[in-house]
């Protein structure tokens, strides 16, 4: 059989892609799908969007996403535990289809993302799969598309052809980046490279979709038209190598919902078991998959149902991915928000690098954790970021107010009384011409937050001004969808304090070391010296400011101590007397 491999992937993904309702059922063929998708565009956003958005290279959000879930039904994950030659490897698996791509990755292991160019080719591979023989223990006998790669000789990756070696699934140490960043010729190149060091890799959105695939093999016992698709930091264009696997398990698409009921006569439905809330539909479908997953899910350990969240979710590692991983069930408003980043992202590309730099700032800084707590989150950084952007003057992006105004009747969407409306045909958005650079923005934003009220108003992207706080808290960061909600609630005033401390000191320090130093030393020995934005990842600052704190702690002191003093003076007199 004639093996075909396309070129591999090395480049980061230039742009992402975000999550739609576009239901697939079971594995269909290619050409049902984006017949699916025809259908979906023309009935639902009409031929605008697409044609727009292809004419100006940037591919329609709908038809990407069922790309993207064509492609993970395509796919197998094989660990390598023998480490395989890669040729004898490649030679073996073509014998049961084409090969389309390919890469290897390690995570508890080297393993192995294989795309057949049809969903036929898996088939007969798994038919060509042996199940394990083991004597000593008992096996759950559910076969998935995580195989394992036996008997087979030693490979060199550190010979193999350039292009592919071992991707990378995690971001460079921050160390490594302050010394690439350092290297570069001025802050704007350094704001792009960090985003490139940074960003999600096509790699890695295939393993994310992949990962959500064979997770939806489980879930399809029960619900055969479910689907199971990323969101959040995965798909809205602001992902970290490295970041969480959200994923939602999608119900809507189930056949029989919006059929139509005969006037008279007979007519069938199905019989359902109910319940008296939608919550606790959610909640007894979590428990059922997070069960399965635990019992059934090769590779999945670390089960935890938590549901009596207010979203409620099943939370595991994956260890063939290495991705921690929340699946929900229910969580529309989120499935929005991610579509609002990224739009946002996409309209403007100085908004990307912005949010990742400011990111990668605050958690140099501990501004923000992995940890639950009182840290900002990075999506109110994130939100942070947009209503600077809208601030300025001329605005880099509109109000989701702006873009609710010109959506259209197609565009309507109220999600448990939450208006979500905003606009989906690219066209209709005409952005003010601003011509900051990143360089510009980077030190307008320490500075705009570095003197702003955080203690009278709220920010809110919405209408993209000031308002006053609607509640007491330390910050207030109105939830664009849900607008009682405050996103920042979990936020104290020592970490306020804090960040405002850090953005005056990050304002003054990239001031101070704006331009590029000049190479020392001979070639290939030159001094590489911290500058521009890599001089504000430099764990060191935050002790200078917390001692620049304390130092100003110390005079009050001196004065409350003064004053009890006085006071006790004064009773003493006064006892005296």
């Amino acid at each position: 059989m004639r093996m075909r491999i396309s070129p591999s992937f090395g480049s980061a993904m230039a742009s992402s892609f975000t999550v739609c309702r576009l239901h697939t059922i079971g594995r269909g063929s290619l050409v049902k799908c984006l017949q699916k998708v025809d259908t979906f565009l023309h009935r639902n956003i009409g031929t605008n969007v697409v044609a727009v958005q292809e004419k100006n290279g940037f591919k329609s959000l709908y038809a990407v996403q069922a790309e993207r879930q064509e492609q993970a039904e395509r796919s197998v994950l094989i660990s390598c535990h023998s480490r395989t030659n890669e040729k004898k490897f490649l030679k073996y698996i073509a014998n049961y289809g084409d090969i389309q791509k390919y890469f290897f990755y390690e995570s508890y292991g080297m393993y192995a993302v294989v795309e057949f160019a049809n969903q036929e080719s898996v088939a007969s591979l798994l038919e060509g799969t042996a199940i394990p023989s083991i004597s000593h223990e008992s096996l759950v006998p559910f076969k998935s598309r995580l195989l394992s790669m036996r008997n087979l000789g030693s490979v060199d990756l550190s010979n193999q052809p350039s292009g592919k070696k071992r991707q990378a699934q995690t971001s460079i140490p921050i160390n490594e980046l302050i010394q690439r960043l350092s290297k570069e010729e001025s802050i704007d190149q350094q704001i792009t490279s960090l985003t490139e060091a940074y960003q999600l890799t096509e790699e890695n959105y295939r393993l994310r979709y992949l990962v959500c695939s064979l997770l939806k093999d489980i879930a399809a016992g029960f619900f055969p038209e479910c689907t199971i698709m990323p969101f959040g930091s995965s798909v809205n264009g602001f992902g970290k190598l490295g970041c969480d696997l959200d994923m939602f398990l999608d119900l809507d698409g189930i056949s029989g919902k919006n059929a139509t009921m005969p006037k008279s006569g007979l007519f069938l439905e199905y019989q359902m078991k109910r319940a008296n809330l939608e919550r606790i539909v959610t909640q007894n479908i979590l428990s059922v998959i997070g069960e399965c997953v635990d019992q059934f899910g090769p590779g999945c350990v670390g089960v935890q149902k938590i549901l009596n969240a207010r979203c409620p979710l099943v939370r595991f590692a994956h260890q063939p991915s290495g991705f921690q991983c929340d699946l929900t069930a229910n969580n529309r408003v989120a499935m929005k928000s991610t579509e609002l980043l990224y739009l946002y992202g996409e309209l403007d590309p100085r908004v990307r690098h912005l949010v990742f730099t400011v990111r990668c700032w605050a958690r140099a800084h501990s501004i923000t954790s992995s940890i639950p707590g009182a840290w900002i989150s990075n999506f109110s950084l994130t939100v942070m970021v947009l209503f600077f952007l809208q601030r300025r003057s001329p605005p880099i992006i509109p109000t989701l107010n702006h873009l609710r105004d010109l959506a259209g009747p197609e565009d309507k969407s109220v999600i448990e009384d939450n208006d979500c409306t905003f606009v989906s045909d690219f066209s209709k958005i005409r952005l003010e011409s601003n011509t900051e650079t990143l360089e510009q923005l980077l030190c307008e934003f320490f500075e705009f937050y570095a003197s702003f009220c955080f203690r009278t108003l709220s920010i809110n992207i919405r209408k993209g001004k000031e308002q006053n706080k609607p509640e007491v808290a330390p910050l207030h960061i109105q939830n664009p969808f849900e607008t009682t909600l405050n996103v920042s609630k979990n936020v104290n005033a020592s970490q306020v304090d804090r960040f405002v401390a850090l953005c005056q000191e990050s304002s003054w320090l990239i001031q101070q070391n704006i331009t590029a130093p000049s190479r020392d030393g001979t070639k290939g020995k030159a001094t590489i010296t911290p500058w521009g934005v890599s001089t504000l990842l430099l764990p060191s600052q935050v002790a200078a400011i917390k001692s620049r704190k304390r130092r100003k702690i110390e005079p009050a002191s001196e004065r409350i101590k003064s004053l009890l003093e006085s006071l006790k003076n004064t009773n003493n007199q006064q006892n005296q007397s």
